[in-house]
């Protein structure tokens, strides 16, 4: 099966945060790293977007 991977627009829409607060949470532990995808491109694991939600009690649907 294939890990979908979300580009920051998806992410920051599913979470309700910006770009910034991402990147400051991700340099200090607080929300998930994202995986590079290309030498000036990342995205996020659903997967590990999802959990991070769940932890937090909220659910993409």
């Amino acid at each position: 099966m294939t890990e979908e991977i979300w580009r920051l627009p998806r992410v920051a829409a599913t979470i309700g945060m910006g770009r910034s607060w991402i990147y400051l949470a991700v340099q200090e532990g607080r929300f998930p790293a994202p995986v590079h995808l290309g030498a000036r491109a990342v995205g996020w694991k659903r997967s590990d977007v999802q959990a991070w939600l769940d932890s937090r009690g909220k659910r993409v649907l």
